[in-house]
């Protein structure tokens, strides 16, 4: 099999840019309609509860594949994602591939955002004649695994963790990117002792053309969408929908659980858009204020990303995290819940 090498694309930092024939399926990520009903918006989106994967004719690969010098292996809960192993050098690292006609809109972004911490960034490219193979850092698990783990976490871990999504998602708003489907699934840990968070997926973001974040995109998972995307039959602001989302996963990690869930999709959209949600006793002042100002019906009073990273629970969760590990507390123990299909609850 003959690799082609041209030059390397500006935003792959240190990376490479070659050629390479193969036929390697592609998954695709399932669009939201505006003009479906709420059970058909929903019963289209991997992870809602209805959701069951149709049926295709088409064989999917499911033991290990060779691309180039990369043994590609498929990750269990990730879908569209593998581990990549270079046969050279025995480095590890994550892959995705993309339809060739897709690909270069899908990592448009990375060429848009500044370095960042807490964004990863593309090592290599392989591109075939149908299929464009990305390759990025190798990740320890996803924020979804740790919750699908069935363990809540405390206050100090949950606001080391959450500060550093939305510092990612600030660093984006700032450059003019808005994320969209944005949840715990994308971002994933750069370390074995998963202390270090970097938002892994970019391809469903919208890079804005202007000052305006106006948009009609529909697009996301069922869990994390906001009242102003269910109501409006126009365009909302990309940026405050995001920071929605932010509430969602902040709450979904301190509670170990959704703030709004349930079997029927026509009884999942109307608690959303009520926007009422239950904060367990136990939990701190701060950071029920926190969750409250994110989880607003009305958009424009919602916090923007860049304040959440100022609000006074980062701090006054670390101090009271620090107490709770001397005196031994039990906290990371999740609080019975219990449903029939435990999928339901996760995106």
């Amino acid at each position: 099999m003959n690799v082609q090498r041209t030059s390397p694309v500006s935003f792959v930092r240190n990376g490479r840019y070659k050629r390479i024939d193969s036929d390697e399926p592609v998954s695709k990520c399932p669009r939201l309609s505006e003009s479906s009903s709420d059970a058909g918006y929903l019963s289209t989106s991997p992870g809602s509860p209805l959701w069951s994967a149709p049926f295709s004719g088409t064989p999917t690969h499911q033991g290990p594949s060779r691309i180039g010098q990369f043994l590609l292996i498929p990750i269990a809960d990730r879908d569209g994602v593998q581990s990549a192993l270079n046969v050279h050098t025995g480095e590890e690292s994550v892959c995705k591939v993309f339809n060739m006609v897709q690909y270069q809109e899908k990592i448009r972004a990375h060429s848009v955002l500044p370095a960042h911490r807490n964004i990863a960034h593309i090592k290599d490219i392989i591109l075939g004649d149908q299929k464009a193979y990305v390759f990025l850092e190798k990740d320890y698990g996803d924020m979804h695994m740790l919750v699908k783990s069935c363990k809540k976490l405390g206050e100090e871990l949950a606001s080391r963790l959450f500060h550093q999504v939305a510092s990612a998602v600030a660093h984006c708003h700032q450059s003019g990117v808005v994320l969209g489907d944005l949840k715990l699934r994308k971002f994933v840990f750069c370390n074995e002792k998963r202390t270090h968070l970097k938002l892994e997926s970019l391809e469903d973001c919208h890079v804005l053309e202007g000052e305006s974040d106006s948009m009609s995109d529909k697009h996301g998972c069922p869990a994390y969408v906001s009242p102003e995307i269910l109501n409006s039959s126009s365009s909302y602001s990309g940026k405050q929908a995001d920071v929605w989302s932010l509430g969602v996963m902040l709450y979904t990690l301190l509670v170990g659980r959704y703030p709004f869930h349930d079997s029927d999709p026509s009884a999942l959209f109307s608690k959303i858009r009520r926007g009422q949600f239950c904060l367990p006793d136990t939990m701190s002042p701060k950071a029920k204020c926190l969750i409250r100002s994110l989880l607003r019906k009305e958009p424009w009073d919602r916090l923007t990303a860049a304040e959440i990273l100022i609000h006074p629970w980062f701090h006054g969760a670390q101090e009271t995290g620090s107490r709770e590990l001397d005196s031994g507390t039990t906290d990371q123990i999740v609080p019975t819940f219990c449903l029939e299909n435990n999928e339901s609850l996760f995106c």
